[in-house]
Parts: structure tokens; sequence; C-alpha cells
């Protein structure tokens, strides 16, 4: 049975007239047409099966799936580029490239820098749709301007208020491009703080943020006199190093440091991904005080502090990518046992012990993880001379959840 590849259709806002002709017949033509409530309306003379996209857009990819294997004409409509935080992303994992016909209208993205003659292949390109902010708001700070598809919950008043809290700048300039491609469209310009303000932006829009300072990477290595911190309690300088060549740490991943002290490892891991997101998890309120001290000085906003005792506070964290013990508060067993469940596949488990007991504890968990015993010895002028003064020696324990 010969089938007929699913037509995928990109409309913005101006609406199926600006389709070229052949396309909107092929569109009438098909005998099941999938899509949201907004497209199937530019088509009400269109008699075949209409599917609507709704919250479960599973439903309806299965049934653009059926149609294909079953050879029907099956039509999609989509906003803008479909293969962009669109369906077509969505169908493409249900079914192979050649089951798939893709005709884009250009991306609300394109549109909105188009409408400010603004340049942008320098620009961060986030959707806030149905995802929390928390996952946008450290590549604002990354990029020298963002591009942000909000909804009817994250706003651009809501998103700008975040973003203010986060740190930047209230005088940062923005535009919120709205109707895109319609006859209503409207681009509007102001700062962050006076976006912030406003509830009256339409529905469909893009939120532009600039930011003239944008946060770029920063290579470890910061001295330990650095940092602020309560009794000397910080990962050394060598050791930290060390320790952040184990967990990798790479761009938009997630580190939890556990017991995070000064917050120092928390710290160097973020500056060298401004696009990761670092927790710093630490029981202790006066060494919470240290890391927040610590990150006001060093510029790292995608670090947030998590106060309490580990592994309560983690449960609802995001799970992560790698994760570094550096303090367990007695509780390494069951620090190792979640961290080794949460991990995602290919994580890393990096875990700094100065006991042989712990050392043990640790073995007999993970038996075929990697030991380096790291022995450390600082120059030290002596008059004329030099000595080496000796840090403590450190276990290095690190763990590789399989792939």
């Amino acid at each position: 049975m010969k089938r007929t590849p699913i037509l995928v259709v990109g409309i913005h806002a101006g609406g199926p007239q600006m389709l070229p002709p052949t396309l909107r017949d092929r569109i009438e033509a098909a005998q099941v047409l999938i899509g949201g409530k907004r497209h199937l309306a530019y088509f009400p003379t269109f008699t075949g099966e209409t599917v609507l996209i709704a919250a479960d857009v599973g439903a309806a990819v299965e049934r653009a799936r059926q149609g294909w294997e079953a050879g029907e004409r099956v039509a999609v409509l989509a906003s803008g580029d479909p293969l962009w935080y669109g369906v077509g992303a969505t169908l493409r994992k249900a079914l192979p490239p050649e089951a798939l016909e893709i005709h884009p209208a250009p991306a609300s993205f394109q549109l909105a820098f188009a409408a400010l003659a603004e340049p942008w292949h320098d620009a961060a390109l986030l959707s806030a749709h149905g995802r929390p902010l928390s996952e946008i708001l450290h590549h604002v700070f990354a990029a020298p301007k963002a591009a942000i598809l909000t909804d009817r919950m994250q706003t651009p008043a809501v998103v700008a208020r975040a973003l203010l809290v986060a740190g930047l700048n209230a005088d940062a300039a923005c535009a919120v491009c709205e109707n895109l491609g319609a006859g209503d469209r409207r681009v509007l310009r102001m700062t962050l703080a006076e976006v912030a303000r406003r509830e009256d932006f339409a529905p469909l829009n893009v939120f532009i943020v600039w930011n003239p300072r944008p946060r770029l990477s920063r290579p470890p290595g910061l001295p330990d006199e650095a940092f602020i911190t309560l009794g000397g309690q910080i990962t050394k300088r060598e050791i930290r190093l060390l320790s952040l060549a184990e967990l990798a740490l790479g761009a938009d991943e997630v580190l939890w440091d556990i017991g995070a002290g000064s917050g120092a490892v928390a710290i160097e891991a973020a500056a060298g991904q401004p696009t990761a997101r670092v927790y710093a998890v630490e029981r202790r309120p006066e060494f919470c005080a240290c890391i927040r001290q610590n990150l006001s000085r060093l510029d790292t906003p995608n670090v947030q502090v998590v106060e309490g005792n580990a592994p309560e506070v983690c449960r609802d964290l995001p799970d992560p990518d790698a994760v570094f013990i550096g303090g367990s508060g007695g509780r390494l067993t069951e620090l190792v046992g979640v961290a080794q469940e949460r991990l995602h596949p290919g994580g890393r488990l990096v875990i700094n012990v100065v006991t042989l007991d712990h050392l043990e504890t640790l073995r007999r968990m993970a038996p075929t993880a990697q030991v380096t015993l790291a022995q450390i010895g600082r120059g030290k002028a002596i008059q004329s001379s030099l000595r080496l003064e000796a840090l403590n020696p450190v276990f290095m324990f690190t763990w590789r959840k399989p792939a």
C-alpha cells in the first residue's frame, strides 16, 4: 500500500491566506485535519474528520500515525515552524522522516526580529510554554539578547519579574512583539521594569530581552581566599579542580553540590557553564549565608541555594547529571543511594572523603568506582629556601552511572 506523507503546515498569525493556493487546496482535500482550535477555525468548510490538538497531544499524534499507516491523506496545522517547539518535533519522535512533509511558515522569532530590524544570529531562542522559568532564566543571563515565547501563564510580565528577582538590571531594554504577521501587529519597546508592571499584552507574543553584560564562561581555579567561609571549610583549590574535572559538567546540565559549605565547587562549576543549573545543598544556616555572599560577589546567578537536610531537600530538585558530595553529615550511605537512583544515565557521582572507613563504605556500595588519592603539597618560602606544606590527603571517589 502506498502511504502518503503527513502534510505538516506552519501558519503564522496572518492566517491561511498567506499560504500558496496549492497548499491550501491540499489541506482542504485531506481526509483527516489535525490542529489547535485556532488553526482548525481557519478551515470552516473542511468536510473530513477533524482532530483537536489538546493538552494530550499524544492522542492527536497517534491518530496521525494511524492515518499514515492506513494510507489516508492527513494534514496537521501548526504555528510558525512546526519543528521549533512545535508539533512537528513530537510527530518526528513517533514517525520516520519519510512519513512527514513539512512546510514551515516564518517562525515567530524571525518575525519578531524582523519587526525590530534586529540581527538575531547571536540570540538565545527560548520557550516558556509549560516549563519552569528556572529552565530558561540562566540562558537569558548568558546571551547578549534572548527571545522568549510566552503563554497565558508565563506572560512577559511574569518572566520580567522573575528576571528582576534573579538580578537582571531593571533598565535592560526589552520589546514585546504581539500578533506577528497579523494586521493588528504591535511592537512595544520598554524597559524590563516597565514590562514587569504591565498585564495587557496580547496572548500571542514574543518577549525580547537585551542583556548588555552577558555572563561568559569563566575558567575554574579561583584562589581559596576568593571565597568567604567559616572554619576553613572549603574544598581546596587543587582538589576543587580535580573534582570539577571528574564532574565534567556540560551545558544545560544539572549539578547537585551536597554539603556545599562555602559553595566553592558549585560556584566554579556554574561559572564554567553559565547555562547549567547548579544546586548548592547545605543544612547549616550560617554556611548558607556564606554561600549567598559568595554568589553575590562572584556573579553566578545559575546557582540556587537549597537550605536543609539532604537527601530530603533534594526530593523536588530536577534529576542531576552530576552530584558532588563534600559533606555527608553522617548520612553517606543514604546520600549515595539517592544519588545513584536519581542520576541520569551516564551521570557522574564524585565524593571526597578523608577517612578509610568512609572510603570502605563507598567501595562496598560501588565496587567498580574509580578511587584516587590526592596528596597536595604547596610551596612555602623559608627565608631564601622553599619547603612543601602538605594539605590533608583526600580520597576522590568517582562513580559513573551506566548509560
